[in-house]
């Protein structure tokens, strides 16, 4: 699977960015689509995901629960991360990935068998 991300840049703490993640030849109604970040230094995390039967079925990790919000566009077959109220320790470079894996696993990193490649996003203070 093919996944383009794309949105990042540099942004003041408290401003918003929007990523996008775009794939062509699947739809993410066949997989479960998640975003993790990676921050100089560190081991890529979870960051959310959503469910690729009910796009009304997400999870966040704690450090982004209340201020990122992950959503489908079908149409467009397209997930976006809305990232609002950004915090200079959300600097990393984005991915989106996807997984067949059951969703009871979605918040782990390892399953996820397709990425797509980072979007850098700076919060300065």
């Amino acid at each position: 699977v093919q996944l383009q991300a794309s949105g990042g840049g540099s942004v003041q703490a408290g401003g918003s960015l929007r990523l996008s993640c775009a794939t062509s030849g699947r739809t993410f109604r066949d997989f479960h689509t998640g975003w993790f970040r990676q921050a100089p230094g560190k081991e890529r995390e979870f960051v959310a995901a959503i469910n690729r039967s009910n796009a009304r079925s997400t999870r966040y990790s704690d450090s982004v629960k209340g201020r990122f919000t992950i959503s489908r566009d079908n149409a467009k077959n397209t997930v976006y991360l809305q990232m609002d109220s950004l915090k200079p320790e959300d600097t990393a470079v984005y991915y989106c990935a996807v997984t067949q894996i059951l969703w009871s696993y979605a918040d782990e990193t390892p399953r996820y068998t397709d990425w797509g490649q980072g979007t850098l996003v700076t919060v300065s203070s």
